[in-house]
């Protein structure tokens, strides 16, 4: 099971230093930025599970990046969890309409801020037990056996984990290098179009079950794993 990647966006070089230091020995891969502008390159380059943003950024405020990253295809699913010294009312009402998950105000301690991101991954997988099933596909990861309406078929091992991935992160659209990152792995170099040929194999396995329209094809943008 690939770990999950946390993203901090946070200009305090402390703040960033104590969150590496909480992440080093856990089950998350910990990436950081320091501004919105770096954050956006970083967002559509590694895809990241959570989001972890500071609210008063230089340049492109941490609301502003917020607002922005949920109009987007490619990011308007990953969940965003705000970190502020804000802790009114109204500025947490503004961080949740801005499309944050979830809010902490600072100073924090990072042991409730892990606690916190278990929650809203927790809320977001579709995950359970080993079992994820959606759209008519059920997926036991454990005992690595598929089915539809209890007709069981088998993949490739590529196609395999492909499906494991869109189907643990549904909803959302990635490119095919994000695809290489994430499914076949960072230190792997062969051509994007490789993805291609993966997700017509996928796709052909999946046409039997009447199911092949799950995959779908964003264009400009690559693909995403919907039930809509």
């Amino acid at each position: 099971m690939p770990q999950k990647k946390i993203l901090l966006v946070e200009d305090e070089l402390a703040i960033r230093e104590m969150m590496k230091f909480a992440f080093y020995k856990s089950d998350y891969v910990f990436l950081e930025a320091e501004d919105a502008e770096v954050a956006q390159v970083m967002i559509m380059k590694e895809c990241p599970d959570l989001i972890l943003l500071d609210w008063m950024l230089p340049g492109i405020s941490g609301l502003e990046l917020a607002r922005r990253l949920k109009k987007n295809d490619i990011s308007k699913e990953i969940p965003i969890i705000m970190l502020t010294a804000r802790g009114e009312e109204n500025d947490r009402v503004r961080g949740l309409d801005a499309g944050a998950d979830d809010y902490v105000t600072k100073p924090f301690s990072p042991r409730e801020l892990m606690a916190r991101i278990k929650a809203v991954l927790r809320r977001v997988a579709p995950e359970q037990n080993g079992i994820i099933e959606l759209g008519g596909i059920r997926m036991d990861s454990e005992k690595h056996r598929l089915s539809v309406a209890d007709k069981k078929f088998e993949l490739g091992p590529t196609e395999y984990k492909l499906l494991y991935f869109f189907m643990t992160h549904p909803e959302r659209v990635y490119n095919r290098s994000q695809l290489l990152d994430r499914v076949w792995g960072g230190d792997v170099y062969i051509e994007e179009r490789t993805v291609d040929v993966h997700i017509r194999r996928l796709r052909k396995v999946l046409a039997e079950f009447n199911v092949a329209h799950l995959i779908q094809t964003v264009r400009g943008a690559g693909y995403r794993f919907s039930t809509e």
